[in-house]
Formats: structure tokens, C-alpha cells, sequence
């Protein structure tokens, strides 16, 4: 813990937050001092709801006093909930660094990022402060005495590991109660007798032999295989020239253990490279980490977690934060010399301070820019994004996920009912031209891809709101049409906009939500169809009636099921636009000719040379081939001559 500067004690500001929020002045000149330290903004009943540091608390807290309109709307939520801020003085920013981090883990405030661990990692620990130290497979937290190793991606493979290793290290992996009792009896268990224990409860080993076995255990878990192997063989090769064959053939069972164990750790960079890499993936809401340990060149571990972005953060901001959970904690794997990001932190001089005062040494912290680093980072990331994609499939996936979805939506934007059929509605185009719209369905918070509609829109120039304005209509008319059509014309089976939507979203802010609102009140369905828009930019939610946005908590069930269906129609529309581009992209002046398919038109320009040879050849050359019929060739000559005849 940082020593506090001063008396020690955190200074209450006098000033509400919420007071300094609506009114522009800043406090009295020097009530704020310039100084590192850490703040904190608490609500009206104490609670610690956002940490800070900052290099000069004055220049940090002055940006939370101004106007209302100026804020990020994240960090306008919190200042609108805070009532209070107090501040505590340290010596410089490293102590301010691990202040935060300590304040963090402490109150977990409702306002910074939020780690969510999916799963509890494995790691292999050694018990070293016991007498007879033991190997062992655990979870949860760390505690003082035990050396970890990890963390590993699944239980399995650490025992795997640890079960090929005792053959060569064969330290105890027994509890203490049955360690005690062993030792109360004077027989050791079964794993002595088939060489797997090394039978310190029996005095079946020295203390200075069992300790210097738990350090090449420990040394080999660390990335120091080498030794181990030459020793090892070293060993056998003497064993063999004594004429020892069955101590020989211990050995060489053992050597095969060690070797095996090592094919599990995999190379990935230079024998004597101790490096750390993180991974991120991300969207406006949640972030996806994954982090490899390279010890000696070899991944002993990896881990992976998920973020809440509950805060404002920029992507060096949030390799901040993510360093932050890391190494806030001694980690088990020690802070190694290089930690290789895909974005530099922001105040990067900072976090390699840090860094180098853990380990007690220089920390470089990097973005790779080429070559092997940079194929290793990337596959990193890939980790991480796969993960983000089996992440959110599981959320959208699950019907009991599903269900509080509807229910909250239904609850947060006052619906009648909850939504059981959404449609989404998108536009895309390339500076006006090749205009598309898409509309998108999810029913009962699944895609319904059946129902998925595209619309080519005919408007001139650039013009959102013109635009869906004619989607949306053509819907909705579509719709009426269908429900007015007397019941013996409308046959068995329902047309293409038969049904309509329970909620209605538009991907935009008020502007596009004035569209819809307009389009359902002239065809009489405001009763009807409830609409909403959502904005990406800081995933707010409009509905008719209210200038402000809709508060549906952040990393709910609810918004993230509007994320999904606003991002879905967002790729519909684009991959619809892509294909209309390409096609006038590659239309071609033979187009539109009777009788001249892509087949025969494919044929036709390949035997004479090019479309400009077609456009040029006589009716003579066209007929003559014997592919073309009369009346095609006849259609073509006409197509180019037409002028000249």
C-alpha cells in the first residue's frame, strides 16, 4: 500500500459533486491540491461509486466542473449520481497507481470497469512454507506461502502434467491429514510404491534431497527445462556404463515423462524470452481479454476474462486497466521483461514504473510492429475474439437469458406486452449511390432468418431519413394491405409481411426516431406497433415522447439483445449494398440484349476477343458462329449499329 502524503487521511471536499455539476464555476483557487493522489466520488449514502488517480488531482477533478452537454454521457451518469468527492495525497504516480487499484478491489465501484471471469482457472501450486512441501491442483484465491504456476485453460491438462512429472520429481501431492496418519502408521501410501511418491511421511527421503527435488520441480514449472533434461540424461547415460540396466531404464522412463510434459508447453519464442501478451477484443459495451505466459520461451500459461466497460475509456485506457487487474495482485508467474500489447497504455512511462518496481528491474512495455511478436500477438487476439463470439452466443443462445431479455425490455420501455417479434431496420449506401435498406427479426430473442427482408430504395442524393422513410412504409402499407385483403383472397399461406412487429427499432438517434414515429402515426398503427431507435455511438435508447434516452442498465440482458439485432441489420444491409455495388460495378454494355445470357454473352466475348470486337463486328462475323442463333446476332448488330442503320 502507497504511504499517504500528509497526515494520512483522505480530505472530505466540502463541495456536493452534484453542485459542481450544474453550476460552471470550479471551487475556490487551491481548495484542490496539485498534487498526485487518488479520488473518490460517493453517493448519498457513502458509497464509493468511481475511483481516479491522477498526476495533479486539480487539473483531473477541474474536468468533472463544467456543463452538463460537455460530459460523456457515461461520465455524466456518474457525476449525476455522485454527491460527494474526497481525495487522498501520495508521494507520486506510482502510488497513485496502486491506490486506485487497492480502492477498486476494495469498494468494486459500480462506476469503473468490471472484471467477470467466465470460469475460476487451475493453477499447479507448491506448498513451500509446509515441512514437506506438496504439489497440488487449485482454485481461487492465492494465498502467502504457495508458489503457483498457470494459469491453465483446463483442469485436465495440469494433472496430465503434474502426473508425468512426479514420475521424475516425485515430491508428496497427499493432504496433511493423510499425511499425518502415514506417518502415525509407519507404511507408506500407494503412490510411493509405484515411484510416484517419494515417502517423506516414512523418512524414506532426506529433508535436503526432498527440498532440492521441489526446487527442480519449481524450476522446471518456471520455464528451466534444460537442466533438468541433461541432468537427467546425464544420469542415465552413467547408470548404463555401471551396468545399472533397471536404474538406466528408470531413468529413461523418467527422461520421457519430463520430455513429454515439455511437448505441452509450447515454443513460442527464443529459449531465454520471458514475455507476456494480451489480447483484446471489444465492442461499446464489453471488452474480451485473453493473456499468454511465455516463460523461457515456452507458454505456461494462459487466461482470459471479460470486461464490463462500465466507464469512458479510450483502447490505451483500457490495456490500462487490463494491466491493472493483472499485475495488481502479485501474479503468479512473476512480471516478466517485455509485455507486448495491442495498443500502448495511455501514460505508458507510468505502468513501466510500476512494472519495473515489481519485478526490480526495466519493464518494457510494447507494440509489435513485424515478424514473429507480431504473428504471436495475433494469434492472441484471434484467442480473444473467438472467445468474444462464444461469449455473447452463450448469452444469446440461453432461454432463460432470452426471456429476462423480453422482460426487461418490456419493462424498460413500458410496452403493452413483451416483445416476442422485433424488427430492426438499417440503411447503407456509398455517397447516395446504390441505396439499400434491411430489416431484420428476432422472434422470441432469436434470429429469425426466414423473415429477414431487403429493400432496394429509390431516392435521389444522400438522404437517410428520406430513406427510411420509404422503407418502412413500404413495410407497414405491405403489412396493411395483407390484414385488409378479405380472407378468401389471402390464401394458406401468409405473405411476406403478414405478421407485425411488437417493437419497432431503428438504428439512429432522434432523427431517424421522428421517421418512424411519423411513418406509423399517418398509417394509423401508433397504437399498434411501439418504436424506438438506438444509438450507436454511446448505446442509447429513444423512444417517442421523451427527449432524454431510456437508463436500460449497461451489460444488461436487455440492451445487449438490442446490440445484437442493430448489429445484425447493420451487416445485412451492408452485405446487401456490397452485392448491388458489384454488380453495376461489372455490368457490362452487352447487358440487356434478347436472347444473350451470361453463358452465351460469356461465349460470345471470349470468341471474338472482347466486348469492344463485339461492338465492332459486322452482322456477317456475328452469324457465322455457330452458337448464335440468327435472331440473337441479329439483336446485337442491332444493339451497336442502330445509328449507323
Amino acid at each position: 500500500m502507497p504511504r499517504l502524503h500528509g497526515t494520512g487521511t483522505a480530505t472530505l471536499c466540502a463541495v456536493s459533486a452534484r453542485s459542481l455539476f450544474e453550476v460552471i464555476e470550479r471551487p475556490p483557487a487551491g481548495s484542490i491540491p496539485d498534487e498526485p493522489g487518488s479520488y473518490q466520488f460517493k453517493d448519498a449514502h457513502g458509497r464509493v461509486i468511481y475511483v481516479g488517480k491522477a498526476s495533479s488531482l486539480r487539473h483531473r477533478l477541474s474536468s468533472y466542473f463544467q456543463r452538463a452537454d460537455r460530459l460523456h454521457p457515461r461520465t455524466r451518469q456518474m457525476v449525476e449520481t455522485a454527491e460527494s468527492v474526497e481525495w487522498t495525497i501520495v508521494r507520486n504516480e506510482v502510488e497513485a497507481l496502486m491506490l486506485e487499484y487497492s480502492l477498486i478491489k476494495q469498494h468494486r465501484p459500480r462506476f469503473n470497469v468490471r472484471l467477470r471471469d467466465d470460469k475460476s482457472y487451475p493453477f499447479l501450486a507448491v506448498t513451500t512454507d509446509e515441512e514437506w512441501p506438496r504439489a497440488m491442483v487449485t482454485r481461487g484465491a492465492r494465498r502467502k506461502g504457495v508458489r503457483y504456476f498457470g494459469p491453465y485453460a483446463h483442469a485436465y491438462a495440469i494433472r496430465e502434467t503434474l502426473d508425468l512429472l512426479l514420475r521424475s520429481f516425485p515430491v508428496r501431492t497427499c493432504s496433511p491429514g493423510k499425511f499425518r496418519q502415514h506417518e502415525r502408521l509407519g507404511r507408506p501410501c500407494l503412490l510411493f510404491h509405484i515411484e510416484k511418491c517419494a515417502g517423506p511421511c516414512v523418512g524414506e527421503v532426506s529433508a535436503d534431497d526432498y527440498e532440492s527435488m521441489v526446487n527442480e520441480l519449481c524450476g522446471f514449472l518456471g520455464g528451466d527445462t534444460d537442466e533438468v533434461v541433461a541432468r537427467l540424461a546425464g544420469e542415465m547415460g552413467d547408470a548404463a556404463k555401471a551396468l545399472e540396466f533397471e536404474k538406466a531404464a528408470r531413468l529413461r522412463d523418467r527422461l520421457e515423462s519430463v520430455e513429454r510434459a515439455i511437448e505441452r508447453q509450447q515454443m513460442v519464442a527464443e529459449r531465454d524470452e520471458d514475455l507476456d501478451i494480451i489480447g483484446v477484443s471489444d465492442d461499446e459495451l464489453e471488452a474480451s481479454v485473453q493473456v499468454f505466459f511465455v516463460r523461457r520461451g515456452r507458454v505456461v500459461g494462459r487466461k482470459g476474462f471479460v470486461l464490463d466497460k462500465v466507464e469512458e475509456l479510450s483502447d490505451g485506457a483500457l490495456v490500462g486497466r487490463v494491466m491493472e487487474s493483472m499485475y495488481g495482485d502479485e501474479p503468479p508467474t512473476g512480471v516478466p521483461k517485455q509485455v507486448l500489447v495491442p495498443t500502448v497504455p495511455d501514460d505508458v512511462g507510468l505502468y513501466e514504473e510500476w512494472l519495473a518496481m515489481l519485478r526490480g528491474s526495466k519493464v518494457a512495455i510494447r507494440v509489435p510492429q513485424r515478424g514473429d511478436r507480431r504473428q504471436l500477438l495475433e494469434t492472441v487476439t484471434h484467442n480473444a475474439r473467438e472467445e468474444f463470439v462464444r461469449h455473447r452466443m452463450r448469452r444469446a443462445s440461453d432461454h432463460n437469458t432470452r426471456s429476462r431479455a423480453l422482460t426487461e425490455l418490456q419493462d424498460a420501455l413500458q410496452l403493452p406486452e413483451a416483445p416476442l417479434r422485433i424488427e430492426c431496420y438499417d440503411m447503407a449506401h456509398l455517397q447516395g449511390t446504390d441505396y439499400v435498406g434491411s430489416m431484420v427479426v428476432l422472434e422470441d430473442g432469436m434470429p429469425a432468418k426466414k423473415e429477414y427482408r431487403r429493400f432496394k430504395v429509390n431516392i435521389d442524393g444522400n438522404d437517410d431519413y428520406a430513406a427510411m422513410e420509404e422503407v418502412l412504409t413500404r413495410r407497414l402499407q405491405a403489412y396493411l394491405d395483407e390484414r385488409d385483403q378479405p380472407i378468401e383472397e389471402r390464401g394458406e399461406k401468409p405473405g411476406k409481411f403478414a405478421y407485425p412487429p411488437q417493437l419497432l427499432v431503428v438504428d439512429g438517434g432522434k432523427g431517424q426516431l421522428g421517421v418512424a414515429e411519423r411513418v406509423v402515426n399517418e398509417l394509423g398503427l401508433a397504437d399498434e406497433i411501439p418504436v424506438a431507435a438506438l444509438a450507436k455511438r454511446f448505446e442509447e435508447v429513444y423512444v417517442p415522447g421523451s427527449s432524454a434516452p431510456v437508463r436500460i442498465t449497461r451489460g444488461s440482458e436487455a440492451l445487449f439483445m438490442l446490440q445484437r439485432i442493430r448489429d445484425e441489420a447493420h451487416r445485412f444491409a451492408n452485405s446487401f449494398h456490397r452485392e448491388r455495388r458489384s454488380k453495376r460495378m461489372t455490368a457490362s454494355s452487352l447487358d440487356g440484349i434478347p436472347g444473350l445470357g451470361p453463358a452465351r454473352r460469356e461465349r460470345l466475348v471470349k470468341a471474338l476477343g472482347g466486348v469492344r470486337a463485339v461492338k465492332a463486328a459486322d452482322l456477317e462475323s456475328l452469324q457465322a458462329l455457330s452458337f448464335l442463333p440468327d435472331a440473337v446476332a441479329q439483336a446485337v448488330y442491332d444493339k451497336f449499329h442502330s445509328d449507323a442503320t
